[in-house]
């Protein structure tokens, strides 16, 4: 009898084994309906069976599910409770992990782990933190989780306290240390890990000899390959990777030539090797060569042909690329839109953008850059502009794309206006910049020896590059030529009286000890909010105390201050001023504006600026 019931007990523990392995099984293999089948087939269900189905609702994305089968459990152990938080955070669901987490009856060591190794995941370092040294008790993985998480976060001085914290160290955590250090180029402290290691593993030594690599020390890198004991495709890729980068191309074909095995990374390096050594031909032939291709073979390719001038082999081996099914990624875009521009190829810019648009690639500002840029040289400068006015942010590429075209197209008054445009705007120019303004200045027929204009923008610009210098021979050469520039002023009407504001202070006020002191107080005000003056905007060579010297006397702050001064609380100040309102000035308004509780309405030489409550009408686009 007892026989029986050992045999019995036997069967019956090997039987809901097999059907917890078929349970996990179909789960893994997507089929969770089927997995879910077998489970409601079991007459007797084990805590066993019971964490097996949950974690194959959560395996198959489905957290609400499983969820519910968790609540209908008759009986929990802690890898169920385990089980539900690792299920969440596979999931990317952080916070609902926490509430099981924190409501857990017990927890042990894996429970503690899987949380932090939650928070690493997402990215939330310092919530890892906080747990983790919290931790009852810690185990290596423990550890090397927390490890790799403050090394992800760049922050490998702390990482290397924690590593030398770590009682027993594993091949793991060391390795992590060994690339953490290596990244921030510290190849002695690395090394020293690294031959301390009782064993290294393959990823360890990989790990040094990358890290050699990567810094320069290709020779160095190169001792240490060759006393690795047992290479993987990784090794040798690594390897490959620092003569590559490094400019050894010779070497680098050696090296290529003896990979007992030629995995598709190293392949693609090789391509990106010769090619942009000029060897396009070769970069062709390793590319023939490959039985399997990903989209960074494809991509490496059309970049090589695209910036050594083969346009039509570029567009060619898109549309390969597109006939053979393989979705191209963000690199290939670019450079085939490059390749459009350059070739006038209007369609295919025009099919690319399409694809962009699907992909919410043309969301991404570099990539409008090169969008406008190929639209510019396509002649469709419409459309080009259309991208353009879309960012409301714009980097100086974009600046100078539209710039660029503008100028190209004939444009040159346009261009010139989208330059001032950019200078308001707070952007710093480029030498790109300069070479789009002056051929705009050419094609308009200006560098005109009696109109202070094109002196004006030429001297902006030499200035904002500090060319002081440059700036002062413009300016003798504009006394010989007898050009005047208008003298920036401001005024105000009160009381039916108008009153002018020039730059400097306006000492011919009669009231101007008040003005200044009114100036002063705001100026406390205004630091307290956060006003910082922008030094960028005083166009002459003088020491930052005299450009924010000069800034506070603006005209159009001059001004401001007396409307304060004078006009009644309640209504509005108007300013009128006789060129465009500087970007300092403009911030600082928005500051008054905001500090007084005023309404300020400021009209500048192209528009009206409602200042009110620290915002103004223009969205800071003028």
């Amino acid at each position: 009898m007892r026989f029986r019931l050992i045999s019995y007990r036997s069967y019956s523990s090997s039987f809901a084994a097999i059907t917890q392995c078929q349970i996990s099984h179909f789960a893994r293999l997507g089929q969770i309906d089927r997995a879910r089948n077998i489970f409601e087939d079991l007459q007797s269900k084990t805590v066993t069976s019971w964490n097996a189905i949950v974690a194959g609702y959560f395996h198959n994305k489905r957290p609400g599910e499983a969820q519910k089968l968790f609540d209908k459990m008759p009986e929990r152990n802690t890898i169920s409770w385990n089980g539900l938080v690792s299920g969440y955070i596979k999931n990317g669901m952080i916070s609902e992990a926490r509430k099981v987490f924190d409501k857990m009856p017990e927890r042990n060591v894996v429970s503690w782990t899987a949380m932090v190794r939650g928070y690493v995941q997402e990215g939330l370092i310092e919530e890892a933190e906080l747990l983790f040294w919290r931790m009852p008790e810690k185990n290596v993985v423990s550890w090397t989780v927390m490890l790799g998480g403050l090394i992800e976060d760049g922050r490998v001085d702390e990482a290397r306290r924690l590593f030398d914290m770590i009682p027993v160290k594993d091949v793991v955590a060391s390795t992590n240390m060994i690339g953490g250090l290596c990244s921030e180029g510290r190849l002695s402290e690395a090394r020293e890990i690294f031959d301390e290691m009782p064993q290294r593993n393959v990823v360890a030594w990989t790990s040094m000899i990358s890290g050699y690599a990567i810094n320069n020390k290709v020779d160095v890198a190169r001792k240490l390959f060759e006393v690795m004991p047992d290479k993987n495709e990784v090794t040798w890729t690594a390897m490959l990777k620092g003569y590559t980068k490094s400019g050894r191309i010779n070497e680098a074909a050696e090296l290529f030539k003896a990979m007992p095995v030629k995995p598709v990374a190293a392949c693609n390096e090789m391509i990106m090797g010769f090619g942009l050594n000029g060897e396009v031909g070769k970069a062709r032939w390793v590319f023939d060569q490959m039985k399997e291709k990903d989209d960074g073979t494809w991509s490496a390719l059309i970049k090589i042909y695209e910036r050594k001038g083969f346009e039509l082999e570029a567009l060619a081996l898109f549309r390969l690329m597109q006939s053979e099914g393989v979705r191209p990624n963000f690199p290939s875009i670019i450079s085939i839109l490059s390749v459009c521009g350059s070739l006038a190829s209007l369609d295919h810019g025009r099919q690319v953008h399409s694809r962009l648009v699907r992909s919410h690639f043309d969301l991404d500002i570099y990539v409008s850059s090169v969008l406008i840029t190929m639209y510019i040289k396509c002649g469709d400068l419409v459309t080009g502009k259309k991208v353009f006015d879309r960012f409301s942010s714009k980097d100086v590429v974009m600046w100078n794309s539209i710039i660029a075209g503008y100028a190209q197209h004939g444009s040159g008054e346009k261009a010139l206006e989208v330059f001032h445009e950019m200078f308001s705007s707070g952007a710093a120019p480029d030498e790109i910049t300069f070479i789009g303004v002056l051929s705009a200045c050419g094609y308009t027929g200006k560098l005109e020896p009696s109109s202070a204009g094109p002196y004006i923008l030429l001297s902006n610009l030499y200035a904002t590059q500090n060319r002081w210098k440059d700036v002062a021979e413009l300016r003798k050469k504009m006394r010989a030529r007898n050009v005047s520039k208008s003298p920036g002023c401001s005024w105000i009407e009160v009381d039916n009286k108008v009153h002018m504001f020039t730059g400097g202070g306006s000492a011919s006020h009669p009231e101007h000890e008040m003005i200044l002191k009114k100036l002063e107080k705001l100026g406390a005000s205004l630091r307290e909010a956060g006003y910082c003056p922008d030094g960028s905007f005083v166009m002459h060579d003088v020491d930052e105390e005299d450009k924010v010297h000069s800034l506070r006397h603006h005209s159009e702050k001059l001004a401001v201050a007396y409307g304060l001064l004078k006009v009644p609380v309640g209504k509005p100040i108007r300013v009128m001023k006789n060129l465009r309102v500087c970007g300092d000035c403009h911030s600082a308004i928005k500051l008054i504006a905001q500090v007084t509780g005023r309404e300020i309405i400021l009209r500048d030489a192209h528009r009206f600026h409602h200042f009110k409550d620290g915002l103004c009408s223009c969205r800071d686009y003028w």
